[in-house]
């Protein structure tokens, strides 16, 4: 299993990007696939998650600003980050879980079995 995250890059403040997560060797739409984020020094948080169910599960504090989604026919699931803010700069992780996702659950990164290599974002002020 290979999970390839990308569209990070350099954007300032109100600006919009779309974060890529491609897989190889396992199929999505069977998966939960989650978005995660850390800064340095920080934990890492989970930002956004789609369900092996179609469920989708956001950060509070990030709904109506960030989209998840999934593109079956690619094997690729997006998030589409607008409005973005300084503090939305770390780097950006996917990763996917075989078991089906919960809302008391999806934030838990060490349930997650496979991880991209991540992809930075930088939000300039």
């Amino acid at each position: 299993v290979q999970l390839q995250a990308s569209g990070g890059g350099l954007v300032q403040a109100g600006g919009s990007l779309r974060l890529s997560c491609a897989a190889s060797g396992v199929t999505l739409d069977s998966s939960s696939v989650g978005w995660f984020r850390q800064a340095p020094g920080k934990r890492r948080e989970g930002v956004s998650c789609i369900s092996s169910a179609g469920l989708i599960f956001y950060k509070e504090s990030l709904r109506g600003r960030f989209t998840i989604s999934r593109d079956n026919a690619k094997n690729t699931v997006y998030l589409q980050m607008n409005s973005l803010k300084p503090e939305d700069t770390p780097v950006y992780y996917c990763a996917i879980r075989r078991a089906r996702a919960y809302s008391s659950t999806w934030r838990d990164f060490t349930l997650y079995e496979f991880w991209g290599q991540g992809t930075q974002v930088t939000v300039s002020s």
